[in-house]
């Protein structure tokens, strides 16, 4: 029983040692996701337009079943890319409307953190 008391009590005591204001934790996460974005999407767009380019071009040189399955192929990369774009472009505009701490209109996480 004495055990438990203590384990229970060492919890207690290391969760006001670890805390922190809630709204913190929130703009960091926010901030570290709008960067991914910004930093990932287009990349990962421009490489799926070469991939769909690449894809279409070797799929010519092939039969006519297998030149279908390309261009399907191909097709879905260019939309794969597209995504990726209105995602990298839309997301700073959405995650400003999901948090914004001060309650104002003006654009916090655009300009601090996007």
């Amino acid at each position: 029983m004495n055990k438990v008391l203590v384990v229970f009590a060492f919890v207690l005591v290391a969760g006001m040692l670890f805390a922190q204001s809630p709204l913190s934790g929130v703009s960091n996460a926010l901030s570290q996701l709008c960067g991914g974005i910004k930093g990932l999407l287009p990349v990962a767009a421009m490489l799926m337009i070469v991939l769909a380019g690449v894809i279409y071009a070797a799929g010519q040189i092939m039969g006519a079943e297998t030149r279908a399955r390309a261009n399907v192929w191909a097709t879905a990369c260019l939309t794969g890319a597209l995504i990726a774009v209105l995602i990298a472009a839309i997301a700073p505009a959405v995650l400003n409307m999901i948090y914004n701490p001060t309650g104002a209109n003006e654009s916090r996480i655009a300009a601090d953190i996007c």
